[in-house]
């Protein structure tokens, strides 16, 4: 160890001081200069592997963004499509008892936390993979969800639950732009079916889709009113005019497949599973850019909107006759076309544990011209004709029990067009 005395007075000690710093800033220069050749060395050797690595990474590929859609039938390019591999029967709790038929209550009772009967979910399972080849086949660049365990049981500090599934991306994303907006959701079965998704998502962020989620909710009893499921269909009419439905104002929540796009403007309903709160947030989010506007329906059920109020063309809306829209007079002053679809020809036999008849309606546009639709729903595809719009026929069936039509089965990721506004 090297010792210095501290040196007093006059010139001598000055001086003495002066020499052994000197001493001291050539030891230390020395020792500097070559721990830094060492390093210098090293991170020469270092650098090129360190490149590839920060280039694999963190920078994003210099190309034209993967993510962008604007509306519902600008020219299809890129859709995600949902798995109905390893789908779970939702738990029998209280939000899912408010969205659902008082005739399949037995079947949730029975069911719930299990899979869905193995043979019927096989055939789902066919008709996705076939309508996955017909998206193909029509120049569509199709991705899917991972697939999971949605059998394993979780518990947070609010709740215990098992999965649901990942077969509906429409409930769980939507595109804005080149933004992917990751809905927050309202049931318990699903607070976690983001994952299957992220592996994806963060593939199109890499590549310069911006990606946002909102405030997850804690999904606590507070969020739910427990009485609500025991409610009369006319109760149920009364407190749907008044906007008030099984989800509270506790917390933010929403599905994506309430809202539904048209250039600048996005209209959503209130329903079992979107709040007020949760369609003000987004309204914050994308101001001033795009208009969220509120709109309502003669339903006592409402879970999203596709199958009844689908737009499927600038000024082009499909009106479902059984649930008319409150504000159709809005949009008859604006110019568009509200067509009134055919009532639907699916069998009374045929299980929807999820859905109703209309998912007739919640087809998907390819662009303004095609349509993906029902291959059994004659009269629709009649419909279309008289529109002057091509259908792609595709039988998905036994996958409609699960919930959703091709509409819902599918997010579309990338669109072939440009923002306009379409509502004066």
């Amino acid at each position: 160890m090297l010792r210095v005395r501290c040196l007093r007075g006059g010139s001598r000690g000055a001086e003495a001081a002066h020499l052994i710093g000197a001493m001291l800033g050539r030891a230390m220069t020395g020792w500097v200069q070559g721990a830094f050749q060492s390093y210098s060395s090293s991170a020469a050797a270092a650098q090129p592997q360190r490149a590839l690595e920060e280039n694999a990474v963190t920078e994003p590929e210099r190309q034209e963004c993967p993510v962008c859609a604007y509306n519902e039938w600008d020219p299809l390019e890129e859709v995600i499509v949902g798995r109905a591999e390893n789908a779970r029967v939702p738990p029998f709790t209280v939000e899912v008892k408010a969205n659902t038929y008082e005739k399949h209550w037995p079947f949730y009772q029975k069911y719930g936390g299990q899979s869905f009967p193995e043979d019927h979910l096989k055939k789902a399972v066919a008709e996705i993979e076939e309508m996955c080849n017909i998206l193909r086949m029509e120049g569509v660049t199709v991705q899917r969800p991972e697939p999971m365990d949605w059998s394993f049981q979780y518990n947070t500090p609010d709740f215990t639950s098992t999965g649901m599934y990942a077969a509906m991306p429409r409930d769980i994303l939507m595109v804005v732009g080149n933004e992917i907006i990751e809905a927050p959701m309202a049931w318990r079965s699903r607070f976690f079916e983001y994952r299957a998704y992220r592996p994806l998502i963060k593939e199109y962020f890499r590549k310069g889709a911006k990606w946002t989620t909102p405030p997850k909710p804690t999904m606590s009893d507070e969020l739910y009113d427990q009485e609500y499921p025991i409610r009369t269909v006319e109760d149920r009419h009364k407190l749907a005019a008044q906007g008030k439905f099984v989800t509270t104002e506790h917390e933010p929540c929403f599905d994506a497949a309430d809202f539904i796009r048209a250039g600048r403007d996005l209209f959503v309903q209130r329903s079992q599973v979107t709040n007020y709160m949760g369609i003000e947030w987004m309204r914050r989010h994308l101001a001033p850019d795009y208009k969220v506007h509120i709109i309502s329906f003669k339903d006592p059920n409402p879970m999203h909107i596709d199958a009844t109020f689908n737009i499927i063309g600038p000024g082009l809306v499909l009106s479902n006759p059984d649930r008319p829209c409150r504000q159709v007079e809005m949009f008859e002053k604006a110019g568009w076309t509200v067509v009134k679809p055919p009532t639907p020809l699916i069998p009374d036999d045929h299980p929807l544990w999820m859905s109703s008849k209309w998912l007739s309606m919640n087809v998907l546009m390819l662009d303004p011209k095609r349509v993906m639709c029902d291959a059994n729903e004659h009269t629709i595809h009649k419909m279309f004709e008289n529109l002057g719009i091509e259908t792609v026929k595709v039988n998905i069936r036994h996958a409609n029990s699960l919930g959703g039509g091709f509409h819902c089965w599918t997010t579309d990721v990338r669109r072939r067009g440009s923002l306009e506004s379409y509502f004066h």
